[in-house]
């Protein structure tokens, strides 16, 4: 996510910071290398011209240049700035209203709708809603089936489209009979009311590309339902299109949030920095995987932080107490933080790993992360896990307890015991204690600090 610009970023930073002292002549250079990250991570031009223009004329004030720390205070006009591109502030979703509210997801076909649905679905469950999967995408009958399934995975009811009876029933070139979107959302919108559901997620149809067929027919739904949320599904590996695709849903039904797929695999990040400036409406959720429960809300001071490399730990925080729970969670911040995790500690979080996404993405969260990965293997990958499972369990409990005592006997040992070899039992004990000095430094407040405060949450 963001790779190719957190890198161009990371070496403007390392170039402002090198030159000790802030200057018109070394800002105005900077930018010039600012611009050409974002205009390479297919940022809309527009947006651009807009942000270099603000970081320059606040990077150029009396108070900047006259500060102890100049670097650092350009370094958070333009976390300042990507904040602002972002949206701001995060934006939750409207379900202040009478129940059952309903949201519509609209968007493209391959954007990733369907999916997105079930895990928004998901989401609201996890946080106490009891949400009602409407499929309302009567086109593609492979969209029905394939939120049936999704819902059956999570446990959500799904409207029962084939229990309405022959008068709902329409002719379709893809079937004898199916009703139409517009008798299935009334209709579900009923039933929710009469069973007690809260919300009303409704998957709509898509296109290849924006028609009037289409619009006609979301306006019809939007009528119908009164929708508190009208959310448009992007993936973001697409760019300006995916940009300018929202601007014209926005235009024609007039949308209130967008949701951002396939983030996790957007090295380039130009939708994310663009959509909120170009269409105005805020991005409410981004999706980081293909799995489920692979969904995050949007905060945007978070993600500048992961653009620039600082990390991402409310999040990491919170996807470790969804993955093990809050009392497991904070037992384990306080390892940290004492410098006292352990590999057995280790050993015992392999599995909770596993739950909270791609290890990478996860590691991404942690700051300092990036630079110590281009450095050396710091952790090993996803089918490496394994592995290290089986090096740990070969250990014995006081070898977990205290890594010092691995001597080269020992390690032979394990190495035999687990299948593997004393080259990656030494490369395990490395990648452990660089990790733990990255916590350690991590803890003490060792990384950047911005106008004297640190950018950590602790």
């Amino acid at each position: 996510m963001f790779d190719s610009l957190s890198d161009r970023l990371s070496v403007i930073i390392k170039k402002i910071k090198g030159q000790g002292s802030l200057s018109e002549a070394n800002i105005r250079e900077a930018l010039k290398d600012v611009r050409i990250a974002l205009l390479e991570a297919d940022v809309n031009f527009a947006v651009v011209k807009g942000f270099t223009e603000r970081v320059k004329t606040k990077a150029l004030g009396k108070e900047v240049l006259e500060s102890l720390t100049p670097d650092q205070q350009f370094i958070k006009i333009v976390r300042d700035e990507l904040i602002d591109i972002l949206g701001g502030s995060s934006s939750g979703l409207e379900l202040g209203a009478k129940p059952p509210v309903p949201i519509m997801l609209v968007g493209l076909q391959g954007s990733g709708k369907t999916t997105t649905t079930a895990k928004l679905a998901r989401h609201l469950k996890s946080k106490g809603r009891n949400p009602y999967l409407v499929p309302a995408d009567t086109y593609r009958p492979a969209a029905m089936l394939q939120l049936k399934k999704l819902a059956g995975e999570i446990n959500v009811d799904i409207f029962d489209a084939g229990s309405m009876g022959t008068d709902f029933m329409r002719s379709s070139i893809f079937s004898k009979s199916v009703p139409n979107p517009q008798d299935i959302t009334r209709e579900a919108h009923r039933i929710a009311a009469i069973k007690g559901y809260d919300t009303l997620l409704i998957d709509t149809a898509g296109r290849l590309h924006i028609d009037n067929e289409l619009m006609d027919e979301l306006k019809d739904l939007k009528a119908i339902l009164k929708p508190k949320e009208i959310l448009f599904v992007a993936d973001s590996m697409t760019g300006q299109d995916a940009v300018n695709t929202a601007k014209g849903f926005d235009e024609a039904v007039g949308i209130t949030g967008i949701i951002l797929t396939k983030l996790d695999g957007d090295t380039r990040g130009g939708a994310a920095l663009s959509i909120k400036a170009v269409t105005g409406k805020p991005i409410k959720f981004v999706g980081m995987g293909e799995k489920i429960d692979a969904i995050e809300p949007f905060y945007p001071d978070r993600m500048a932080s992961r653009i620039l490399g600082m990390g991402d730990v409310l999040t990491l925080i919170e996807k470790a107490q969804e993955a093990v729970g809050e009392k497991k969670a904070k037992d384990l911040e306080k390892k940290i933080r004492k410098d006292a995790f352990t590999l057995e500690d280790f050993k015992e979080q392999l599995g909770q790993i596993k739950k909270m996404g791609a290890l990478e993405n996860i590691l991404a969260m942690i700051p300092g992360f990036k630079e110590m990965q281009k450095k050396a293997d710091v952790m090993p990958d996803e089918k490496g896990l394994t592995k290290v499972e089986a090096i740990i369990n070969s250990m014995t409990r006081e070898e977990r307890l205290n890594h010092a005592i691995l001597n080269a006997s020992r390690r032979q040992r394990i190495a035999n015991g687990s299948g593997t070899s004393v080259q990656e039992v030494n490369k395990l004990i490395k990648q452990y204690t660089q990790t733990r000095e990255l916590m350690k430094k991590f803890t003490k407040g060792g990384f950047p600090k911005i106008g004297g405060r640190g950018l950590l949450p602790f």
